[in-house]
């Protein structure tokens, strides 16, 4: 990805804070920056989206709902024969269908991120049964 170089003048306080936010989380204050103006230019264009910590880092999440590619997975695993999808997944997941909707304009701006999360999670779930498995064959 190319950068491109832009002179931005902060507050003397906003510059502190900065400093020490991104000292306290080993990154840069240019690094800090940047995702903060990314994740608010993306919350800008989906109202309703805010971004969450986690482990796997921050993540796309719907304002006091699940995480973006949580309601995606359900979408991606509803038949198609289910009818409404939309409808079918707020159903399932007890969320109005507009929260649905909104977590696939989400998706349909950024698709791969959503999908690596998906992905990454499919994973850990993997590694978790097989972890199970091990322990509860050395406990019979």
């Amino acid at each position: 990805m190319s950068t491109y170089p832009l002179s931005i003048r902060f507050d003397a306080s906003v510059i502190e804070r900065l400093r020490r936010w991104a000292r306290s989380h080993t990154t840069t204050p240019s690094g800090l920056v940047q995702d903060l103006v990314d994740e608010g230019l993306r919350m800008r264009e989906t109202p309703g989206i805010i971004f969450k910590p986690g482990p796997s880092g921050r993540r796309a999440s719907l304002a006091g709902g699940p995480d973006v590619w949580e309601i995606m997975a359900a979408v991606k695993e509803t038949p198609a024969e289910a009818g409404d999808k939309v409808a079918s997944v707020a159903e399932e997941m007890g969320l109005p269908a507009s929260l649905v909707d909104l977590a696939l304009t989400y998706y349909s701006r950024y698709p791969a991120e959503i999908d690596r999360e998906i992905a990454d999670n499919e994973l850990a779930a993997e590694a978790a049964f097989k972890a199970w498995q091990v322990r509860q064959a050395a406990l019979s």
